[in-house]
């Protein structure tokens, strides 16, 4: 399993589990989810979370250090595919050093704000100019195949449908869907939103995802940092399982633990 990395744009990483850095009570809770999470890569509001737009506010960098993190920028709150590309560019200028340009993001445009379900002709149009400006985007859509292959042909380095709506809990809701996606890509898939519990995870890896990203259900959970640490296991049982390979279902064709034959008289 030492050896099982989740390579994203070129790079490996060791956990493939995603958090985001929003919703908790203060920068510490912040800090020891994440830690327990065992999270390499962290997800940042770029419109709510401030990252050096503000000098005067306390910054999530000093917290969460780029040079132990990998940031994922994100375009929560944008409806347009204007708003995401713009928002993108400045994530791009506060994250970037002289050494390194930051273009890892994670492109998400909404569609409405009652359901925060993807809007999918601006998203695949945002992710269109993105990857022409040299962004390696990872695209939060909606669980329909063919979306999911349009927006890998555009280019992008990971395809993120939704197991359910954001901030739902719900789990995951089509399975089916998802199992399509993953056979047909060549690029990582991992599901983003709607996971609930450290179960919903596990199904997610189970059905052969690459990774899951989640913030709602660590954050607003009762101790946020003992559901991290769950959501840990649940994403590495999850993987080995898939990886194991279960056993056929058979509706009934039942047969018992113990052999048949060679009883003993």
């Amino acid at each position: 399993m030492s050896k099982d990395t989740l390579i994203i744009a070129g790079q490996a990483y060791t956990s493939r589990l995603l958090v985001g850095t929003g919703k908790y009570k203060d920068f510490a809770e912040t800090k020891q989810a994440i830690d327990a999470s065992g999270a390499q890569i962290v997800t940042v509001a770029i419109r709510r979370m401030n990252i050096g737009q503000d000098p005067s506010q306390p910054s999530l960098l000093e917290v969460l250090p780029p040079s132990q993190y990998t940031y994922l920028p994100n375009t929560a709150h944008c409806y347009t595919a204007e708003d995401a590309v713009r928002t993108l560019r400045l994530a791009r200028e506060l994250l970037s050093t002289e050494a390194r340009r930051h273009d890892l993001v994670k492109l998400e445009v909404l569609g409405d704000p009652n359901t925060l379900f993807p809007h999918m002709p601006e998203t695949l149009k945002a992710a269109e100019i993105l990857v022409k400006d040299g962004f390696k985007v990872m695209v939060y859509c909606s669980d329909d195949p063919i979306q999911a292959k349009l927006l890998e042909e555009i280019g992008c380095v990971a395809v993120m449908p939704l197991a359910s709506l954001i901030g739902s809990g719900m789990g995951i809701l089509n399975p089916w869907n998802l199992k399509l996606i993953i056979e047909s890509a060549k690029v990582p898939v991992l599901v983003d939103a709607g996971v609930g519990t450290a179960s919903d995870a596990a199904i997610a890896m189970e059905l052969g995802c690459d990774g899951v990203l989640m913030n709602t259900a660590i954050a607003l959970a009762r101790d946020p940092v003992m559901m991290a640490g769950a959501m840990k296991k649940a994403v590495e049982a999850g993987r080995e399982a898939w990886l194991a390979g279960r056993m056929p279902k058979k509706l009934y064709a039942a047969s018992p633990s113990s052999p048949t034959t060679g009883l003993i008289k």
